[in-house]
């Protein structure tokens, strides 16, 4: 049976400067680092304590979803602390904390443009 979720990819069209916003502003760690075809690495990257890992990969012809809408949420303990922290670091908020009846949430992007969303219950 699935026992959990292995890794989520973000497409980017360029891993250098991708690692380093995941790295340096939103302080992911890397797990891996190492060649996948002509041109491409297959970066994995740790998240805190999570089992998840998040993979800074774009396969051939997947292109299009560069810039796109991330369809899932990063948790944080409180997501106004989370937010002035990495305001500070030069991460871009489309959407500043919000409080909704089930947590709050706000709304990031990366340099290529993927949005994200930035939540706690």
């Amino acid at each position: 049976m699935v026992c959990r979720l292995a890794f989520v990819s973000i497409p980017v069209s360029d891993q250098d400067r991708a690692l380093a916003f995941y790295t340096e502003k939103l302080g992911f760690d890397i797990s891996t680092d190492q060649p996948m075809g002509p041109g491409k690495r297959w970066i994995g990257l740790r998240i805190a304590s999570s089992s998840t890992r998040v993979v800074l990969f774009t396969p051939d012809g997947q292109e299009d979803r560069i810039g796109s809408f991330f369809n899932g949420s990063f948790a944080c303990d409180n997501v106004e602390a989370t937010y002035r922290q990495l305001s500070g670091r030069g991460v871009e908020f489309v959407e500043p904390p919000t409080v909704q009846p089930w947590g709050s949430f706000a709304t990031f992007r990366d340099p290529d443009g993927n949005t994200f969303v930035l939540s706690s219950s």
